[in-house]
């Protein structure tokens, strides 16, 4: 399976908060990111996640407790079982890929040198690639010229507008932290 076949809703429920675990279960997404919890809570967050049939990414740079390692992808692929993970990290990519997890590369986009590192950093073949922040519909679309993968967009999106601007410019899905937007029929 690849990622463009798990997205049904566009809207990416991306919980930076535990508090909005809940929200994130009884909302449209059917792909969470998770950018909160620690090696104690994660297990609990991970099975009230994946009872509701929630496709689950971690966030694996914001997990406390956790280490940027081969071992820590290894133990996150035998223990948790995610979707996938997500990172800013080339070799993490590479780890998970080797533990049968899908892959999400976040790129950070705030000059031109920083859309070329982007691009050269898509060299370990993920799944996708997350590009923030994602109020920048020209430069997804040019994105989606350059780089022969799936994008999603997120950070600063605080609008059904800018949402849609998104997709219109070739993002796959956005991702967006705000509970309000989770339930969009998108």
């Amino acid at each position: 399976m690849n990622i463009v076949d798990l997205v049904q809703s566009q809207v990416i429920a991306s919980i930076k908060n535990e508090k909005d675990i809940d929200k994130a279960i009884t909302s449209s997404s059917n792909i969470v990111f998770l950018l909160t919890g620690n090696l104690l809570n994660m297990t609990e967050h991970l099975d009230r996640l994946k009872k509701a049939n929630k496709e689950i990414f971690i966030h694996i740079d914001f997990i406390e407790g956790l280490s940027n390692t081969k071992s820590a992808i290894k133990y996150i692929a035998k223990s948790w079982n995610p979707t996938g993970i997500i990172t800013t990290k080339n070799s993490l990519i590479k780890y998970a890929k080797e533990e049968g997890l899908m892959t999400i590369q976040r790129i950070f986009l705030i000059d031109k040198g920083a859309i070329k590192k982007g691009i050269d950093m898509c060299h370990c073949n993920p799944d996708a690639i997350e590009v923030l922040p994602g109020l920048m519909p020209s430069i997804i679309d040019r994105l989606t010229t350059q780089v022969n993968l799936p994008i999603i967009a997120g950070g600063l999106i605080s609008s059904k507008e800018e949402i849609l601007q998104g997709l219109e410019a070739g993002a796959l899905a956005i991702s967006s932290g705000d509970p309000a937007l989770w339930n969009l029929d998108i």
